[in-house]
């Protein structure tokens, strides 16, 4: 299966990776100085680990899409392509002629074509310019985290880019989707892929409690119980867990008194539940209370940097990092959260250099010449 990938930064190459891992082969088109990624740290000897993250299993193929050239050799590949993956402002690939009615039309009717963008591609706020800090805000996510801080008014920073990472796993599942449809009509089709609506299926309860007059929580059943040395987040996730909780903590009384009996007297009375649990925990360090709370089946864990996660035993079990490559050497990436009995799912070995496949793929399609007028 042959991948033509377009995009840039985040969410599309996310997606398009997914694909690489998945056996696909995917040709990243860039231009002549190279996809934005490629100058994000960590750099050493002057390639990115972080483009190495996203973009590890693809081929390079430098074109330039401002010249008539450069358009008709990607409308060659394209003639040759399964799928394609883009996530410019609506409007862009239509004015460099590469848009899926072009595409899809006379020169690959079996095409998948998809499009990810901060809005959709179209609507009133189609063509505005969006990164994921902006969908975060606009997606009602940032406020609706904020409302779970106590004593809190301005929203955070967030320099974890959760818009993009959904929205190009949603675009992986309904590319995925198309392909299988394909197998049945003959035909490919566009698929449209929103980051706006991706942040709005994380908001599952506040989705509902913003349509409906119901008193939204100042925090949730959940969050971090002061230790000795550092905190460990505790998750009263049911009613068992509570009940596992209270006799863990030393009082099973609490199970049945009027303050923390049910679900909703537990929610208004939470900051009293919570002091008595952390009279239990600020005296033992992070290490002792989860081996009580593990021993009583209270899911917990201690709070870990990501280099800390990366170190856990269960990680090096499930294969979840892979070893690969680029130009300057060797470095560590995730690979995908899933396992499957019947296939393979690894990251590639390799991270291109800038433009490393071009000559190659070209003459594959016999657009080579094209480049060279």
């Amino acid at each position: 299966m042959r991948v033509l990938d377009f995009s840039t930064t985040i969410a599309g190459p996310h997606c398009a990776r997914m694909l690489a891992d998945m056996g696909a082969e995917v040709i990243k088109i860039e231009s002549a100085e190279g996809e934005t990624m490629r100058t994000r740290l960590p750099i050493r000897g002057g390639c990115s680990t972080a483009f190495g993250q996203l973009n590890v299993g693809k081929k390079s193929v430098v074109l330039d899409l401002k010249s008539r050239e450069g358009v008709e050799a990607a409308r060659w590949l394209a003639a040759t392509a399964d799928v394609v993956v883009e996530n410019f402002r609506p409007g862009v690939m239509q004015r460099l002629g590469l848009d899926y009615a072009t595409l899809g039309g006379g020169w690959n009717p079996r095409l998948i074509y998809c499009s990810i963008s901060g809005y959709g591609q179209t609507g009133p706020s189609a063509e505005l310019p969006a990164y994921a800090p902006v969908i975060h805000a606009a997606s009602g996510y940032d406020m609706a985290h904020l409302a779970y801080q106590p004593d809190r008014s301005r929203p955070d920073y967030c320099g974890i880019y959760h818009a993009d990472v959904v929205t190009g796993t949603y675009a992986f599942g309904a590319i995925a989707s198309a392909l299988y449809q394909r197998e049945r009509s003959g035909r490919g089709q566009h698929v449209d892929c929103s980051m706006l609506e991706s942040m709005l299926s994380l908001t599952l309860n506040e989705t509902q409690w913003s349509q409906f007059p119901v008193a939204q929580p100042s925090r949730p059943t959940f969050g971090p119980a002061e230790c000795r040395d550092g905190y460990v987040m505790i998750a009263i996730a049911s009613e068992k867990t509570f009940q596992n909780l209270m006799t863990v903590i030393g009082h099973p009384d609490w199970v049945s008194d009027d303050r923390f009996a049910k679900y909703s007297d537990r929610r208004a009375n939470w900051g009293e539940l919570m002091e008595g649990v952390e009279a239990w925990s600020r005296p033992l360090g992070v290490a002792e209370c989860l081996d009580a709370l593990n021993a009583g089946g209270v899911p917990s864990s201690a709070y870990r940097s990501v280099a800390e996660a990366l170190a856990d035993p269960q990680i090096a079990h499930r294969g979840a990092l892979a070893d690969v490559e680029d130009a300057a050497g060797g470095f560590k990436v995730v690979n995908q959260p899933f396992r499957m009995s019947g296939a393979k799912v690894a990251a590639g070995a390799r991270a291109a250099s800038l433009g490393e496949h071009t000559a190659d793929v070209l003459q594959e399609v016999g657009a080579i010449e094209l480049t060279k007028r």
